[in-house]
């Protein structure tokens, strides 16, 4: 892992776009929604931190985030385990008089003291509903080179339905960029446009001291969302330059698209494109290979360490610890952490959450574009 200190703060929203899957939220944040046989989203982002030289990184949490303080730890899997710096996980402060942010101007308010006592020059500021493997010390590198107020990430591509389908005016929004020369001409805010778009990854750096002058500005007015409020109305007069990215990067905006994402890390170019390069890290937990007892059947699926296979697996995403007894007939699915599929049942384009249990003999069917979810610790 990179040792050198890339002079930049990190810092994480964990609880965005929270509303586009509220299945997968009810007992934790996006930022530790599974992901990819034994990773959670929040590993992608804090990887690609820790890897880059940025070893100064909060997470500003704002609800159901028990989970990922468990998950986190102490920062130790991801090198963030130091004295000065490292891994900070601030909650929501416990008095009357302050209110659970909404978006990122409130959420940077309540962390002005914090941002004030730091050293570094730079802030880097995400979300954690995108899994990518980022370079960030390029992305430095080119905002202070352009001479940018603010730099702002983006991808080439269609919207997804997740986005535009949902209503999230007055939650959280996403954002569209028109562009001149590579600087942001306009900021569009949920736009039903169709065809490719320069679609906003929700990933900023700016100067500290500058981000902290904004904030108190807009803060003591009222505003609440960084890029509505500051940046929108501001381009003429700060310089916002835009990033394209061009890598691989998985978007979690509903269900549909967290199943098909999954999925289509089964093909391997997808695979390698998403892990090539810098490693990414997450929590350990020791545990046996895979095994396959006598009779099983796998074709095309990815299985993380501790799993027990007698039946037949096809198409599939299996998280630690899931045991398909025999007779069983799994095709097409998403399974979580420790979830037990009973002999001789069957289940087709099916996403359980941990610790499922379905009992014996039972079948579930979904379709290709409504899977079936089965909530955490539920027996069916």
């Amino acid at each position: 892992m990179a040792k050198s200190n890339a002079n930049a703060l990190g810092i994480i929203f964990p609880n965005s776009y929270d509303t586009l899957v509220p299945q997968l939220v009810s007992n934790r944040l996006m930022a530790s929604i599974p992901f990819a046989g034994r990773y959670r989203m929040v590993d992608f982002i804090l990887s690609s931190m820790a890897n880059c030289g940025i070893n100064n990184i909060s997470l500003i949490v704002r609800e159901n985030y028990h989970s990922l303080m468990d998950h986190l730890g102490a920062g130790r899997e991801w090198d963030l385990s130091l004295k000065n710096g490292g891994l900070n996980i601030i909650p929501p402060f416990a008095e009357k008089t302050v209110k659970v942010y909404n978006g990122r101007i409130e959420a940077l308010a309540s962390i002005m003291n914090f941002l004030k006592k730091q050293k570094e020059k730079y802030v880097v500021m995400s979300d954690a509903n995108i899994a990518v493997n980022f370079d960030f010390k390029t992305l430095i590198k080119t905002h202070v080179e352009s001479g940018a107020d603010v730099t702002v990430v983006y991808k080439e591509e269609e919207l997804p339905p997740g986005v535009t389908i949902n209503s999230l005016m007055d939650t959280d929004m996403y954002y569209t960029f028109d562009l001149e020369n590579g600087r942001v001409k306009k900021i569009k805010i949920n736009t039903q446009e169709t065809g490719v778009q320069n679609f906003s990854m929700n990933i900023y750096v700016i100067e500290r001291e500058l981000l902290i002058g904004q904030i108190y500005e807009a803060y003591v007015h009222g505003q609440v969302y960084f890029e509505r409020d500051i940046l929108a109305p501001q381009l003429d007069k700060l310089n916002v330059q835009a990033y394209k990215y061009e890598g691989y990067s998985a978007r979690i905006c509903d269900m549909k698209s967290y199943f098909d994402e999954n999925m289509k890390l089964l093909d391997e170019a997808n695979l390698d494109a998403l892990f090539a390069g810098n490693p990414i890290y997450t929590k350990i937990r020791d545990d046996n290979p895979t095994r396959y007892i006598d009779g099983a059947k796998v074709k095309n699926i990815m299985a993380a360490d501790g799993c027990v296979i007698e039946g037949e697996v096809e198409n599939s995403v299996l998280f630690r610890g899931v045991k398909v007894g025999k007779g069983a007939k799994v095709k097409n699915c998403v399974l979580m952490q420790d979830t037990v599929i009973g002999e001789g049942a069957s289940v087709e384009y099916l996403i359980s959450d941990k610790n499922v249990k379905i009992t014996a003999g039972k079948e579930l069917k979904g379709t290709d574009s409504f899977p079936v979810f089965v909530s955490k610790n539920q027996i069916v």
